[in-house]
């Protein structure tokens, strides 16, 4: 990559990391993200309590996964529905092939760790509505570039800092288009092209587009 890309990359990450969070622009932004937090909880609070009654009488406890993830201010717990089996670590750490291949895009197509429960929560995102409680928290937003733990940054290359400038997405740019059927490095440059082209407008647009992709079910596992 030339110098003056990267000055670009630089220059634009410092920007970002300037800009005033209380501009009109983000105070809308954090505005659809608390009205849309609250009314999703609502609306969907029977079944975060169906699913949670699921995941106890059919594989006990935890219900929730705390996954470590990268966000502005450092790393949090993303909250989620538990998907896999208790001891899903010691499956991926005892099988090379499979820690081979999480580790090229830190997911597994054909992954044996996922319960039966847990592929269905997985196909239609279910497993993620407990995020929205992140976002209500002001740690994730309703739309923002995918949520990546911290061994992961390396794949960002030089746009790791700029990623770190925005929060986390519920859903997102790459989630509409493609979502896991899309290469790690296409991932990486629509989590760059939504950053560098945001606006609530691009926003709007992607919220509107997120529920047929979810009802699809189409590229996720």
């Amino acid at each position: 990559m030339s110098t003056n890309v990267r000055l670009n990359i630089a220059e634009e990450t410092s920007v970002l990391r300037r800009q005033d969070q209380c501009s009109y622009p983000h105070v809308v932004k954090r505005a659809i993200d608390l009205l849309g937090s609250l009314v999703l909880l609502l609306l969907f609070s029977p079944l975060l309590l169906l699913i949670a009654f699921l995941i106890l009488v059919t594989d006990r406890f935890p219900i929730i996964y705390l996954r470590r993830v990268v966000g502005i201010e450092g790393e949090f717990d993303a909250y989620k529905f538990r998907t896999m089996c208790p001891d899903a670590d010691a499956i991926l750490e005892a099988n090379p092939k499979l820690w081979e291949e999480f580790t090229r895009s830190f997911k597994l197509q054909s992954d044996p760790r996922v319960t039966r429960l847990g592929g269905w929560l997985r196909k239609y995102s279910l497993d993620e509505l407990p995020q929205l409680i992140n976002v209500l928290r002001g740690q994730m937003s309703l739309v923002g570039p995918r949520m990546i733990t911290a061994p992961e940054l390396s794949k960002y290359g030089e746009y790791q800092e700029l990623l770190r400038t925005v929060k986390p997405g519920l859903t997102g740019y790459w989630q509409v288009r493609g979502r896991q059927e899309t290469s790690y490095e296409e991932r990486v440059r629509m989590d760059v092209h939504y950053i560098t082209h945001w606006t609530v407008g691009l926003d709007l647009l992607i919220l509107l587009q997120t529920p047929w992709t979810v009802i699809k079910g189409k590229g996720a596992y």
